[in-house]
């Protein structure tokens, strides 16, 4: 589990990276671009404020948006960007476990303001 969070952030880094190199092909840059204003957008397939339905439609689509953008991407610039990522998390190796903590402190915070919405 750990070892393919790491690769997913792995490669969300570095697609992150690619976005911004001049070799990346237009196409490849507007779907990672679509990916993240899908993610961040209050509008959703499915609204958000459907437990665990809510978060389905991130969870399919988002990944989903990002793999069809890695696929455009030339070999050259997966391969510098992936090197550039590897760089990022050598030097801050707490940033995905902050990352990871925050997420299931936002997901406690979630499931608290529900509850007591629920239960009032």
């Amino acid at each position: 589990m750990i070892l393919r969070l790491r690769m997913f952030w792995r490669d969300a880094l570095a697609l992150l990276f690619a976005v911004g190199d001049r070799r990346t092909p237009a196409r490849a840059r507007w779907l990672a671009l679509l990916a993240l204003a899908y993610a961040l957008s209050p509008v959703d397939l499915l609204p958000d404020a459907i437990p665990v339905v809510g978060w389905g439609d991130d969870l399919v689509i988002v990944p989903t948006v990002l793999a069809l953008a890695a696929r455009g991407l030339p070999a050259p610039v997966l391969a510098d960007a992936r090197a550039r990522s590897a760089g990022l998390q050598r030097r801050l190796p707490w940033v995905l476990p902050l990352l990871g903590g925050l997420l299931l402190l936002g997901a406690g915070l979630l499931a608290w303001g529900v509850l007591r919405a629920l239960a009032g």
